[in-house]
């Protein structure tokens, strides 16, 4: 029998980034698995891409700053 407090809990492998386009400047909330193409609220440009797992950021006009949770 395995005592209560050895069983692990499993982290998420996902994370909430904080994307600064390169194009404008202003700074984006994108989910690392997302679903959608994610645009810029500002300029519009597309900062991410998915590709069925997590979503590929678009290097040449995005830079990630921070991983929040």
């Amino acid at each position: 029998m395995v005592k209560k407090r050895k069983i692990l809990i499993p982290q998420p492998k996902s994370r909430f980034l904080k994307v600064v386009c390169k194009v404008c400047g202003a700074e984006n909330i994108v989910f690392s698995h997302a679903t959608f193409p994610v645009r810029c609220k500002v300029c519009g440009t597309i900062l991410a891409r998915p590709t069925g797992g997590k979503a590929q950021i678009l290097r040449d006009r995005a830079e990630i700053v921070a991983e929040l949770g």
